[in-house]
């Protein structure tokens, strides 16, 4: 039973970040996190609603590209601290290129 401790540690981890992943992904399907808290708690861009809580929008999936999304959302919220679709960030030279167009 000792032997199996590290394994069942590491399982019970996982397990934590279940639920969190879990909101997450039915929040939204893009997530913009803002330096500065919108001041909005909804935003339309195009065809698609966001909605932010404690400083983060997240949108559902768009037929538009992941990057246009990104700009989409600067545009109405200011510079990005991260941005991530379907769960997955943005680097940090795709973070900055899509900031670039902050206003």
């Amino acid at each position: 039973m000792i032997r199996f401790a590290p394994l069942a540690a590491a399982a019970m981890s996982l397990v934590a970040l279940a639920p969190a992943a879990a909101v997450a992904q039915s929040s939204g399907y893009y997530a913009a996190t803002a330096l500065e808290a919108p001041k909005k708690a909804s935003f339309v861009t195009q065809n698609t609603i966001w909605k932010c809580k404690d400083g983060v929008c997240v949108a559902p999936r768009s037929p538009s590209q992941d990057k246009v999304m990104c700009e989409r959302a600067v545009d109405r919220i200011g510079t990005l601290s991260a941005f991530s679709v379907g769960g997955a960030a943005f680097d940090a030279a795709t973070l900055e290129a899509c900031n670039a167009r902050a206003r």
